[in-house]
């Protein structure tokens, strides 16, 4: 998903991005990829604040319905009275989607070897994607579903795999978790909730009933979030992390739909910043980013399907996976 450039580009490549899973998204984003006054309008914004998920949910956040037809959010962009236009420039698209867990997961077992593990989310927003370990998970597969229920009390996730995917038999070890944000939510705010809620896809309520799940997951044990630049932060919470897991731990850091939020220059010098940290041993790391977000990533595997993640262990492509964690295809 494109987050920069021109602004007919990133809205006609948000309709294929969302053609599979939302009828009314794919649908405004094709109306304003092709309408001069919406672009005329976006244009007033700073360029990584004219991407669709920013710009669509402040609307809903300001009423506009969903779904409904595009004349619906033209209206409201062209007659804003300046609240919807202040809600992008305060916010930021940082949809915790748990159901990626169901995708991460395997990665994160297959690094972390049978240690315990300290889990550091790059990009954490509300932190709801740090814990794998209080889940159940059904993987379906090509010889059936695949089940991991430690705790039959435990809210489940589900998954369509292909592939030969390491689908781990245990939970990982977690001894520490956290995370880092520019602007970190909180799962104990009604209004970072709330905005959390609108940014799921108008007709994905199965996604919203999990967010809610989520939320009570996270709110019984509050992660720990630092707020700053990952590229000033990372290498001091990777310090952190590892003197709280111990020795005998592993740190794991992990992002997902985040690094695309970067200019250019930032990842590289993230990519760079990472690797660095893998080959001195601090650090496992996981990333799970559309296909021309880290091309050193994607070079090491078959490019993915449009719309499609590509999921890496230290720098070396696995997979890829649904945006939203309905599907992980291994590769042989």
């Amino acid at each position: 998903m494109k987050v920069r450039g021109a602004i007919a580009e990133k809205y006609a490549e948000f309709a294929t991005y969302a053609a599979d899973d939302s009828p009314c998204f794919e649908d405004w984003a094709l109306g304003v990829a092709h309408d001069p006054a919406a672009h005329e309008w976006l244009a007033t914004l700073p360029d990584v604040k004219q991407q669709p998920n920013l710009v669509f949910a402040a609307a809903r956040w300001h009423g506009v319905p969903a779904p409904a037809p595009y004349d619906a959010l033209r209206s409201a962009l062209l007659a804003d009275d300046g609240s919807i236009r202040a809600t992008i420039l305060d916010r930021a698209t940082q949809t915790n989607e748990a159901g990626r867990m169901a995708t991460l997961l395997p990665a994160i077992v297959l690094a972390a070897e049978g240690r315990p593990v300290a889990l550091l989310e790059a990009g954490a927003s509300a932190g709801i994607c740090l814990f794998p370990d209080r889940w159940s998970y059904e993987w379906s597969t090509a010889d059936g579903v695949r089940r991991l229920a430690p705790d039959p009390a435990a809210p489940t996730l589900t998954c369509a795999v292909t592939g030969p995917a390491p689908l781990p038999a245990e939970l990982p070890d977690v001894r520490w978790r956290g995370g880092i944000d520019l602007n970190p939510l909180d799962v104990r705010s009604e209004a970072d909730l709330s905005w959390l809620l609108t940014l799921v896809w108008p007709e994905h309520d199965d996604r919203r009933a999990q967010l809610a799940r989520a939320i009570e997951v996270a709110r019984a044990d509050p992660p720990t979030l630092h707020q700053g630049d990952l590229l000033d932060l990372l290498p001091g919470v990777v310090d952190e992390a590892a003197a709280a897991v111990g020795p005998d731990g592993l740190v794991i850091v992990f992002h997902s739909a985040v690094i695309a939020y970067l200019d250019d220059a930032a990842r590289d010098r993230y990519d760079e910043l990472v690797r660095g940290l893998v080959s001195a041993g601090r650090c496992r790391w996981i990333s799970n980013e559309g296909r021309h977000v880290l091309p050193t990533v994607t070079a090491t595997g078959p490019p993915p399907p449009s719309g499609q993640f590509v999921l890496g262990l230290d720098g070396v492509s696995l997979g890829h996976t649904h945006g939203h964690g309905r599907t992980l295809h291994w590769w042989e």
